[in-house]
């Protein structure tokens, strides 16, 4: 495991109920446990922000703690002491550092620390709308084809623009037509990318399913790039003209892709479990991050909210079996210490941290 990607060392200041937090006894798996309320996901919300600059759930106002300006998270990663530091501010502000300098951009600071988030939102994968799995996929091509992201602001451009003009009460064809064409080139490639990586993490989540949950053998994923899969998305867009006219926008392309799991033939949502649910996004989750790993930027770092909710204890034990194979760093929060200490595997306590968090205290154990 690449050690510089392991978080040794972090500070956290006026984040929610955490005021001061300094952590420096961080080993590769850290489990944080105490009542509801505590601040236990406080501490992985920080940890998502030093990652990402954002939070993983709701607003920059709320994540800040009552009656201060900002909050700031500091962290310092494995022997090679890479330093990360961000400041947001309650009018939205950002400050990233890296070894001490400013950087610019968020699509920067992603590579020093990858993430993978499983928490309740995580289910969104499955009983959400297609944009919560679009995200889902684009992080994890993000990661494994460096060409994607460019690709992705120039869509992200191409079709604000196309649905701005096909807004207009007036049309102009040759204005539309050159959005049109670069649409489609930059359409065209965001979709072979997307499916070279949905071809890529299909073994893998099979891989790990079999392993968390064999009587799920009947489960697969499906791929749809958002328009015919007989037509180029040219001819699909063309095909589209009168419609995206009359409603002001564009109807088809990879604005509109989506994953699909299904279950000897019918959707997993409507027919798992809640708790089947659960190992099936863990399934996908393990599975990305063991791509973004097999791609050279560095192990994947999990944040596992409240794991036993919704599992027994035998399936928390193989979610946690799965994680200790990976050698994968672990920050995770339950309510009972032993409900993490005795579901991971005795062979690999040695790398396993104990924290208590009390009143936006914590310590380690």
């Amino acid at each position: 495991m690449p050690a510089d990607v392991c978080l040794s060392r972090l500070q956290i200041s006026h984040v929610r109920n955490l005021e001061s937090v300094k952590l420096e006894g961080l080993r590769r798996v850290n489990v944080f446990y105490g009542h509801n309320g505590s601040g236990k996901t406080s501490v992985l919300e920080a940890i998502h922000m030093l990652g990402m600059a954002r939070s993983f759930r709701g607003s920059i106002k709320s994540l800040v703690t009552h009656g201060e300006p900002h909050c700031t998270v500091f962290g310092v990663l494995g022997p090679a002491k890479t330093t990360l530091g961000i400041q947001r501010s309650r009018s939205g502000e950002v400050k990233i550092k890296v070894g001490g300098s400013p950087i610019r951009t968020v699509a920067e600071l992603v590579e020093y620390l990858p993430l993978q988030v499983i928490n309740a939102d995580s289910f969104d994968l499955l009983t959400g709308s297609p944009g919560a799995r679009r995200q889902y996929l684009d992080w994890g091509v993000f990661h494994v084809e460096h060409r994607f992201f460019d690709q992705w602001q120039r869509f992200q451009r191409g079709i604000k623009q196309r649905n701005q003009l096909l807004r207009r009460g007036k049309m102009l064809t040759d204005e539309l037509s050159v959005w049109t064409n670069s649409l489609v080139e930059s359409g065209e490639a965001l979709s072979r990318y997307r499916e070279a990586y949905f071809n890529l993490l299909i073994p893998r989540f099979k891989q790990i399913m079999a392993q968390l949950a064999p009587s799920l053998g009947g489960l697969e994923l499906r791929y749809r790039r958002g328009w015919d899969k007989q037509l180029s998305y040219k001819e699909a867009l063309d095909g589209c003209v009168a419609a995206d006219l009359e409603q002001g926008y564009t109807h088809v392309g990879p604005q509109r892709a989506d994953i699909r799991m299904l279950i000897n033939g019918h959707l997993a949502a409507e027919t798992l479990s809640r708790g089947q649910q659960k190992l099936a996004v863990c399934g996908l989750k393990l599975a990305q991050g063991q791509l973004m790993t097999e791609t050279g930027r560095g192990q994947c770092t999990y944040l596992v909210d409240d794991l036993p909710s919704e599992l027994d204890r035998e399936h928390s034990g193989l979610v946690c079996r799965q994680l200790a194979a990976m050698k994968a760093p672990v920050f995770i929060t339950c309510v009972h210490k032993k409900d993490i200490e005795s579901a991971w595997p005795p062979g690999d306590k040695q790398d396993l941290a104990m924290f208590h968090v009390e009143h936006g205290s914590v310590s380690l154990q």
